[in-house]
């Protein structure tokens, strides 16, 4: 049993010699090939086991030939060694190049195209990380030409809305400093008007930047939807009597949710003057809010606008967005909708809109509220 024990010592101190040469020839090669680092490895290895073998055998006295014997065998053990540590390191170095030009034509703006040959089980993994966020990345890239589109578009049509009622301010300036005017009365009413017109204009797009900034701050609160629906309808009664459109709650459940008050009357109030503007006289626009099948609480507005194209649903609610024949005061500027749908998704909520035999109907969903019955 000392025999053992002095055996196993000796071939562990020749062993760790060797051990600590090769982590310091690893850490002095740390910055190079990933084949060095192999081939230092197997060189490790290969003399931890040449070291033990001549501490055991200087100890225990072995005859020449059994020394020669023991070291042709190591030897030979650490050509092979050497041999399959570079063909490793090489195929790896390959791989990882392979990698590397595809991550560079992915960083040069194009898309990922993970290497066609097979590769160890981290590069695999690194390569597929690499394609999903390629992935994400071109969703983002198109997001942004799309919002760059909305922006341009929003700045186009802001320019012409803001230039007409500007235009027509001046005018009406000019005749009553001039004494022009016959009726200075209606003037001033009308430049109330127009100014009444761009101040929603502006608070419009304070709200839509707001949204967008990511600094919009709910208050929530809990409420019924009934009542909700209610101050909505008594806010647009007035422009729906005006336009001679008939306003119906129906299908209104006192469904509680916690929401923000104000936020989501001017939601409704948004929704309900695009729908009476967009419906002709002696016409309904109607007004629902029940619970959903899932749980959620669903608030609908249909309108009687004649339907919408199917080529335009999906930009419905996108910033600047009017449709074709609404060019002309007193549209907007196409927020009010941008508006909804950026209040809605602050709530968690969803909105959408489909056409109805008619005219189309918008809904927003609210998410399950948690302590609702």
């Amino acid at each position: 049993m000392r025999e053992v024990l002095l055996i196993a010592l000796y071939a562990a101190c020749g062993a760790a010699a060797a051990g600590v040469l090769g982590a310091t020839a690893l850490r002095l090669l740390r910055h190079r090939s990933v084949a060095v680092s192999l081939t230092v490895v197997a060189a490790t290895a290969v003399t931890a086991m040449l070291a033990g073998t001549l501490a055991v055998a200087w100890a225990m006295f072995l005859s020449p030939h059994d020394l020669t014997v023991v070291t042709l065998v190591i030897v030979m053990a650490a050509v092979v060694s050497f041999a399959t540590a570079l063909l490793l390191g090489r195929w790896v170095v390959a791989r990882s190049r392979e990698l590397a030009r595809a991550a560079r034509s992915f960083g040069d703006g194009g898309s990922f195209a993970a290497p066609g040959a097979s590769a160890t089980a981290e590069l695999d993994a690194l390569s597929r990380e690499l394609a999903a966020t390629s992935a994400r990345l071109a969703a983002s890239r198109e997001r942004e030409r799309a919002l760059e589109s909305s922006r341009r578009e929003l700045v186009a049509w802001i320019s012409h809305d803001l230039r007409t009622p500007l235009a027509g301010l001046r005018a009406m300036a000019e005749a009553l400093e001039d004494g022009m005017a016959a009726e200075p009365e209606r003037y001033f009413r009308q430049i109330r008007t127009e100014v009444e017109r761009l101040n929603g204009m502006v608070g419009d797009l304070f709200e839509l930047s707001r949204i967008h900034a990511g600094a919009l701050q709910l208050t929530r609160t809990r409420m019924s939807v009934y009542d909700l629906v209610g101050d909505a309808l008594a806010g647009a009664d007035p422009l729906a009597r005006e336009h001679g459109v008939r306003l119906i709650g129906e299908r209104v459940d006192e469904v509680p949710v916690e929401v923000d008050g104000k936020e989501m009357t001017r939601v409704l109030a948004n929704l309900l003057v695009n729908a009476i503007r967009r419906t002709p006289a002696d016409g309904t626009v109607a007004v629902a809010a029940e619970r959903g099948e899932d749980g959620a609480v669903v608030l609908s507005v249909t309108d009687g606008c004649g339907g919408i194209p199917e080529e335009d649903l999906p930009r419905v609610f996108d910033t600047g967005w009017r449709g074709t024949a609404a060019r002309t005061p007193p549209a907007g500027a196409g927020l009010g909708l941008a508006i909804v749908r950026g209040i809605v998704e602050a709530h968690r909520g969803s909105a959408e809109v489909h056409n109805v035999t008619g005219g189309c109907c918008f809904q927003v969903r609210l998410p399950v509220d948690p302590v609702a019955p």
